[in-house]
């Protein structure tokens, strides 16, 4: 009797893409993309896709979710949707459920994505084996180490988008002061996700003298078009970012590499270079040049949270089998 498939699903704050997996390996062609808006939970859209594919039930199914995940249960943290293990299972017929912090997932993906899935920034010196770091800048932020153990990967969870802007200069202490103003927290996600960059170009238009607010979209155009403000926005957040991943590398320490992910890092992967990501990553002080080993690259696999998701699933159900 032929098994049944396994479902997947990487959920996001505007997103969710789904897809079947026999065993570790994702259908591509299955893949679908859903928008979160109008849905009152991940069921529905779970629903609809078995449907779509005529799959009456799944062996497995495994969850990523943008959001602290504990018990089997996710909070979407920013989106109004609960996740449950069980409304999972209901909804897809799987006996084995799995959910994951979106960024577990990504860091059960790294080495296991396509060739040339990933873009260098930093090139740092290669050890194999090492913890890695996973980094992701879209709807929110967050992080997550990933460790290589004789037991298997161990991916841990944060909330790191949460904790507090650093400060460096005075006017990254003017940023952190408008970003307060405006949310009575100047946390690291006000500024380093889609809605942050709106917010830096609202605090950098201010300075100017201008009030203006854009789009993120409208911004990403502006810099495209050298466009000052829009450059001056772009640099303010590429310093942010800099600095935290910085902050991050030291925190974990990494030597096996930093991968950017999510749809605002790699919008941003060409213009890492120029404005000026290496020099905040490397400004530690008398650390600066221990900065240098951590190698940083971007991925641009849109699918990684979802074949991250497959290798989980599949070494869970191989654990229990």
């Amino acid at each position: 009797m032929t098994p049944s498939p396994l479902i997947l699903a990487d959920v996001g704050g505007t997103n969710t893409r789904v897809a079947l997996a026999h065993g570790a390996r994702v259908d591509h062609a299955s893949i679908r993309r859903y928008p979160n808006a109008g849905r009152p939970g991940l069921e529905p859209i779970l629903a609809d896709y078995l449907a779509e594919m005529g799959v009456s039930r799944c062996d497995g199914a495994c969850v990523a979710a943008a959001g602290p995940v504990e018990g089997g249960r996710a909070e979407m943290t920013n989106l109004s949707w609960v996740i449950t293990r069980d409304g999972v299972g209901a909804a897809t017929g799987a006996g084995t459920v799995a959910i994951l912090n979106d960024l577990q997932a990504q860091g059960h993906a790294l080495g296991h994505l396509a060739p040339g899935s990933l873009l260098p920034v930093l090139r740092g010196e290669e050890a194999p084996g090492q913890t890695q770091l996973v980094i992701g800048v879209g709807t929110g932020f967050n992080a997550a180490p990933v460790h290589d153990t004789a037991t298997g990967r161990l991916v841990a969870a944060s909330e790191s988008g949460h904790v507090g802007l650093p400060v460096r200069t005075a006017a990254d202490l003017r940023l952190a002061e408008f970003v307060g103003r405006r949310h009575g927290f100047a946390g690291v996600e006000e500024v380093l996700s889609g809605r942050g960059l709106e917010q830096t170009f609202g605090w950098v238009a201010e300075e100017a003298g201008r009030p203006e607010a854009r789009s993120a979209a409208a911004i990403m155009e502006g810099i495209a078009a050298g466009d000052p403000l829009a450059e001056a926005a772009g640099r303010a957040f590429v310093r942010v970012f800099g600095m935290v991943a910085g902050n991050l590398a030291l925190t974990f320490l990494p030597f096996g590499g930093i991968y950017l992910i999510g749809g605002v890092s790699r919008a941003f992967a060409p213009l890492l270079g120029r404005f000026g990501f290496r020099d905040a990553f490397c400004d530690k002080g008398r650390f600066s040049e221990f900065m240098e080993r951590f190698p940083v690259s971007v991925v641009e696999d849109d699918y990684a949270a979802l074949t991250g998701c497959a290798e989980h699933l599949a070494k869970e159900m191989g654990r229990r089998g």
